[in-house]
């Protein structure tokens, strides 16, 4: 896919930006709510306007705030967005009208290169006529009227876009560009799906800062500071991920208010559509209650599960505490052995090198697809070593096995009278497939029907 232009959503909190992003981004990718202050970090999406296609950048509300707060950090973020943008929609509230805090973000954005659309949001009926006639005096063009909740507007703001956009579309590359594009060679393929999840303020979003080599992510000391799910595309040794930080997960019985519910939601979908989760623990109270709840809904949608030990530089009795890990996983995880840990520090970057080859290495394990001439081989040596129980004074038969997909890889066993099949044997047989198939650490399905071998001939 070529690049895309790119389109930062700016503006001061609560004035709709999430709202815009979710409807140029034709589905609702961020968290919407009329809390003021709900996104704080940047969120990256592709959109359509038209025949524009758009990489779209929802932003923290603009605050005015120098220091080392929060609203600092969020605005840092805020800049960051605007001078890697194509373009700026600096959106107002048509129905409050100009605010000192519009004003002050005007003037800012006056002195930066980047060109700048004023959108006057939440224009609808004619609540906002003098909010739109205000808008003027900002200095920065004819504002173009919009709802984005309605999906009002958005012809003109269309009109107004494309000939930045094709000014853009016309601009030369960057030097070297042109050679590095037709050098890149075919299609490296989907990205791979990582999230990274956790427990609030165990270092997620530190650890993908560390990943990617830049502070993408807002970080500090207060817990929770995360809120949507947001996504980052990058490439490690040429294979595209798609990293995924999440909210802090709590116990549900603790999760109070509506926004922190709606965060949870978003971390929760993010299990669910991704492929590989790293589930960051902290060194010094790793793997509690919440932590094992996480690590099973995680095994549950069968996606591969990685653990990174944070904080390990400053664990006193690290022999101790891995035992205790381990000890931990082999009893409360027992239907997944062998889950891998990695023991880092996200904020020296201290053994990040082995996180991502080993999360390939078992993805690559997760795609794979067991031969059925070599699966039934070894049906037949398993049932002699340990053959079904009687049942009602008769041997159950193991007829025929098969995988029937990967991600995660699911076997289907044909035996006779398979609903009978004791959970403790269906156990033998998936460790025996752990075992020989070097399959220790994923998840596997193992379906039993009734029946002769559906694949031969009559």
């Amino acid at each position: 896919m070529g690049k895309r232009f790119s389109i930062a959503i700016v503006g001061r909190p609560n004035v709709g930006k999430s709202t815009l992003f979710n409807r140029l981004a034709g589905k609702k990718l961020a968290i919407v709510d009329d809390t003021p202050g709900i996104t704080r970090d940047r969120r990256e999406g592709p959109g359509r306007l038209g025949d524009l296609d758009l990489n779209l950048v929802d932003t923290a509300g603009f605050e005015e705030a120098n220091d080392d707060s929060l609203e600092a950090r969020m605005r840092e973020q805020t800049n960051r967005a605007v001078g890697d943008a194509d373009l700026a929609l600096f959106l107002i509230d048509a129905r409050d009208g100009v605010t000192p805090l519009d004003e002050h973000f005007a003037n800012w954005l006056r002195s930066q290169d980047q060109p700048v659309l004023l959108v006057a949001n939440k224009y609808e009926g004619k609540s906002g006529e003098a909010g739109l006639l205000e808008a003027f005096g900002l200095g920065l063009g004819e504002p173009i009227a919009l709802s984005a909740e309605h999906g009002e507007g958005l012809a003109e703001l269309y009109g107004a876009m494309q000939p930045f956009a094709d000014a853009w579309a016309d601009a030369p590359l960057a030097d070297g560009l042109e050679m590095a594009d037709a050098a890149a060679g075919g299609d490296p393929g989907p990205a791979m799906q990582l999230a990274i999840v956790g427990r609030p303020n165990v270092g997620k979003s530190t650890l993908l800062n560390q990943l990617v080599g830049e502070d993408r992510m807002l970080t500090g000391p207060e817990a929770g500071i995360t809120r949507d799910a947001i996504a980052v595309e990058w490439s490690f040794e040429d294979r595209p991920i798609r990293l995924i930080d999440t909210a802090g997960l709590r116990r549900r019985a603790r999760v109070t208010g509506k926004v922190e519910k709606l965060s949870t939601d978003d971390s929760l979908r993010a299990i669910q559509y991704a492929q590989l989760v790293v589930l960051v623990l902290d060194g010094e109270v790793m793997l509690e209650r919440q932590d094992l709840t996480i690590a099973r809904r995680v095994v549950d949608e069968g996606r591969v599960l990685i653990i990174a030990v944070n904080k390990w530089d400053a664990v006193k009795d690290k022999k101790a505490q891995r035992q205790k890990l381990e000890d931990r996983l082999e009893k409360s995880l027992p239907q997944i052995r062998g889950v891998p840990v990695v023991t880092i520090s996200a904020l020296t970057g201290k053994g990040i090198a082995k996180l991502l080859p080993t999360a390939f290495r078992y993805f690559d394990v997760w795609n794979q697809r067991v031969p059925t001439s070599k699966l039934n081989r070894w049906l037949e040596d398993m049932e002699q070593m340990h053959p079904p129980p009687l049942v009602r004074g008769r041997r159950i038969r193991l007829r025929y096995m098969t995988q029937a997909k990967s991600r995660p890889p699911t076997f289907v066993l044909f035996s006779s009278r398979g609903a009978e099949i004791p959970e403790d044997y269906k156990r033998y047989l998936v460790n025996g497939l752990r075992d020989t198939f070097d399959l220790a650490g994923i998840p596997l399905r193992l379906n039993v029907r009734t029946g002769n071998n559906p694949y031969v001939d009559d």
